[in-house]
């Protein structure tokens, strides 16, 4: 364990999108630091393995297929934490997809999808989160948000626009959730080792994505380190935003 364990160790967390990638990262690594895990993702077969790995390391962790996409999922996925450990301490609101396109290409089934995920699973989780945390009047809610959030590049309005929204939303819930005694935090990774890149369906996007990721796209361990910081600080500091980017990345 590391010097962060002190302020981990114990705490109920809930991660979202934890089947690869970030939510994965961050989940082996908090499990390390002494947490107790809820992990939600739709490959149930990921979560399963994950669970196993972490429990045989002498982690604590369930799973439950969740589709954040739908609201009564998530909500099973918190109401499992809270079954199983009693409370409910952060609830990382990871999922997330990155189909980039140009707006000409007119790629409408994407958008959606990205909406749906992006921003609206990111309000599911803040949804199903809260009630709990406000009885408790404790409790951090992580949101993950991206470089997008804070540059717009061509391909990337709609991308950009929902992690845009997702920091509108954090900020607007900084704010409200104050009276609780919560705290909020935005996390902004740039180009980290995960399953993005595969979704970008548009095959010139998709090419130039997969160069740029091979050529500058550091260890999704960088994130799981900026979420552990967030979580470890002492209950009356509140980390709101981490924007991180790859040494080598200019956007």
């Amino acid at each position: 364990m590391s010097s962060n364990a002190a302020n981990i160790s114990g705490k109920s967390i809930v991660i979202t999108g934890a089947s690869s990638g970030l939510g994965e990262a961050a989940a082996r690594l908090l499990a390390a630091e002494g947490a107790r895990l809820a992990l939600g993702a739709r490959r149930r077969d990921r979560l399963d393995a994950l669970v196993r790995d972490i429990q045989k390391a002498g982690g604590q962790a369930l799973a439950v297929t969740t589709d954040v996409t739908d609201p009564r999922q998530v909500q099973a996925l918190v109401d499992a934490a809270v079954a199983a450990y009693g409370r409910l301490d952060v609830i990382v609101n990871n999922a997330g997809l990155m189909p980039l396109s140009l707006l000409e290409q007119r790629r409408l089934a994407e958008w959606d999808r990205m909406i749906d995920v992006n921003i609206k699973g990111v309000l599911y989780g803040i949804a199903a989160a809260l009630p709990q945390m406000q009885k408790q009047r404790s409790g951090q809610i992580i949101n993950v948000s991206s470089v997008a959030g804070h540059k717009v590049r061509p391909g990337s309005a709609v991308y950009s626009a929902t992690k845009h929204a997702v920091r509108a939303l954090s900020e607007g819930l900084r704010l409200e959730a104050k009276a609780y005694n919560l705290r909020t935090t935005i996390i902004s990774p740039g180009a980290v080792w995960s399953e993005l890149p595969d979704g970008v369906g548009e095959p010139q996007t998709a090419a130039a994505v997969r160069q740029m990721y091979a050529d500058i796209a550091i260890p999704a361990d960088s994130f799981a380190r900026a979420v552990a910081f967030a979580i470890s600080q002492p209950e009356d500091v509140d980390i709101n935003e981490i924007l991180f980017r790859p040494t080598r990345q200019e956007l």
